[in-house]
């Protein structure tokens, strides 16, 4: 499969919709449209060119484990080299230390390229970006000046180290322990699985953030602190010193992201220091993890519009049967698959959630950057609070997305589907771990019910329906759009106050209804965000100054989607309010016999 950036879509979204250049202005970094268009094309073609053709092969090698040395697929180390030479891996990283500052609204467009191009060689710098997050946020001055340069140029690269056999998701079980030394550095020791990058040979250091326990922590989440460990111990005056007293101790078999390593990891009383202060380690990781689950809702966008690429493309060349209305290319022994409405049904579903969830990727890491960028505090409060509803929203709407799409990818190719020459299987394969790490789909839900609606009492998402509802009231050319846009807002505001009540009565009610209200939720945020994507299409066209082809399919696709994808939320919306009854009435003995 070839990938190529989405590069016009990507404009409209940044430009035309949410105006990417009065962003940068608000937060004075100084990038113009040029400039901005510049390293959008400048990273198409590293995504396209480096990235793209190690994907086919790195699933088919995977990465090799050999007395304790991990080594990655062929090509991996020279692109790695080339990410670093060519200033990509410090494109988000703090400016005090040799980053480039990039606001999340320009960096996020690359990010998507390079998941799509090949996910297993973007895990690698991913967790780099949030290990320099959390230690610029929470690291003493002296561990930044050790490490973040380093971190920010990639020549070192981060991991985040969570999860033991016993505790995955609740944290408060695990087991590692870091024991104090009298020069202020502790020795950790305990085993970490699922560890993304824990050991690989792009970089020559790599910075472990550990979460583990002091002799007299509390029990339970409290007790947690968080330490930096080092892959190799490193000397006061920068360079590298000794190994340190952890190793790999085994590589996962996986489903998919094959060319990425995930480890086995053993601290056998390796040298670390804290992060933070003492039994806030999860707070200090949570910093790591927010940004975390952004990017893994991109893996699910990149993972679905290269999915798309691949149906779209076969669909406009395998030739199979007659249309149903009569020959469209009578030259021909058969019809293009793309003229049945049933390709096409797939094919508009794949579009029309790719290009629904970028968009609102865009508004999502609008919110992130004027969370740390802006100038005024409340506008930085605002950001927050907006960010941390839609997090879990895009960690699982898009990680779900992105395995709709890819089977509908697989479906497009029939029987070269589901055979590995074509790729199609891979990407699914692929994109399967998306709605399993950084918390499961189903913890990204409970989030959203308990920490987030059940936290304020609804107040943020009734602040986000009323933004959502002055932009549809606005709205002047697609009017019958606006009006079935406006009665779900307000829908979806009836439902989340019906929501509140049921999780306060009982709650098991919490659990029971919050996959489907995030669902839901999605959907109609999307709905939103495709009729804004209408009126500006409407706008253009009536002007007659842009690609009529390039608006048309806009409105067009805006239609579909509210016609064809936008009722899944009211069968969402039913089957939350059947309540928890009847998951919970079942015996759990009496589920087989």
């Amino acid at each position: 499969m070839n990938y190529q950036a989405p590069l016009r879509d990507m404009r409209f979204v940044l430009h035309e919709l949410f105006d990417v250049t009065e962003h940068c202005q608000q937060l004075g970094n100084g990038l113009d449209r040029d400039t901005i268009d510049g390293v959008l094309e400048e990273a198409a073609r590293f995504a396209g060119e480096v990235v793209a053709p190690l994907n086919r092969n790195s699933d088919e090698q995977g990465c090799q484990l050999q007395d304790g040395q991990v080594t990655t697929p062929e090509g991996f180390v020279q692109a790695y080299n080339l990410f670093v030479e060519q200033g990509w891996a410090s494109m988000t990283g703090p400016q005090a230390f040799g980053g480039q500052g990039l606001p999340q609204m320009v960096s996020a467009s690359f990010h998507e390229m390079l998941m799509s191009a090949s996910l297993s060689f973007r895990v690698y710098s991913g967790l780099t970006e949030g290990t320099v997050l959390a230690l610029d946020r929470h690291g003493s001055d002296e561990l930044k000046q050790r490490y973040l340069a380093q971190l920010v140029s990639g020549e070192w690269t981060g991991t985040m180290c969570l999860t033991e056999p016993q505790a995955g998701t609740d944290l408060a079980l695990l087991r590692t322990r870091a024991q104090p030394q009298g020069d202020g550095s502790y020795q950790v020791s305990g085993s970490k699985i699922f560890i993304s990058g824990g050991e690989q040979d792009l970089s020559e250091n790599i910075i472990h953030l550990v979460l583990a326990r002091l002799p007299d922590a509390p029990a339970g989440i409290k007790g947690i602190s968080l330490f930096l460990v080092p892959k190799r111990l490193v000397n006061a005056d920068g360079s590298l010193g000794e190994r340190n007293d952890l190793s790999c101790g085994a590589l996962e078999h996986k489903m998919g992201i094959k060319g990425a390593s995930t480890c086995v990891m053993n601290f056998d009383g390796a040298t670390g220091w804290l992060v933070g202060q003492p039994n806030q380690g999860l707070a200090c990781m949570f910093t790591m993890m927010n940004d975390a689950r952004f990017q893994v809702g991109l893996q699910g966008l990149g993972i679905a519009e290269a999915a798309f690429q691949g149906g779209l493309a076969y669909a406009r060349e395998r030739l199979q049967s007659r249309a149903i209305s009569g020959p469209v290319a009578p030259e021909k022994p058969a019809d293009p698959i793309i003229v049945h409405p049933d390709v096409r049904r797939m094919l508009l579903i794949q579009k029309t959630l790719s290009e629904g969830c970028r968009m609102l990727s865009a508004y999502a890491a609008r919110q992130l950057d004027f969370e740390h960028g802006a100038a005024d505090a409340g506008q930085r409060e605002a950001a927050s609070r907006r960010a941390a509803l839609l997090i879990p929203m895009i960690k699982a709407f898009f990680t779900d997305c992105g395995q709709e799409v890819a089977s509908l990818g697989v479906q497009l190719y029939g029987g070269h589907g589901f055979i590995r020459e074509w790729g199609m299987e891979q990407l699914m394969r692929d994109s399967r771990i998306t709605q399993l790490y950084e918390g499961t789909n189903g913890i990204q839900a409970l989030d959203l019910i308990r920490r987030k609606l059940l936290g304020d009492g609804g107040n943020e998402l009734n602040a986000l329906i009323d933004e959502l509802a002055t932009q549809v009231a606005q709205v002047k050319a697609r009017t019958a759009m606006a009006e079935r846009v406006g009665q779900r807002l307000e829908e979806w505001r009836a439902l989340a106050d019906s929501v509140l009540q049921a999780c306060r009565r009982d709650p098991e009610e919490i659990g029971a209804v919050s996959v489907d209200f995030l669902a839901y939720s999605a959907y109609v945020m999307l709905a939103a965000l495709w009729l804004q994507a209408a009126e500006r299409a409407s706008e253009v066209l009536a002007a007659g100054t842009g690609e009529a082809a390039f608006y048309q399919a806009k409105l067009q696709s805006a239609e579909f989607y509210l016609r064809r994808v936008l009722p899944r939320a009211g069968a969402h919306r039913e089957a939350l309010l059947a309540g928890a009854g009847c998951l919970m009435a079942l015996p759990a003995t009496d589920f087989a016999f």
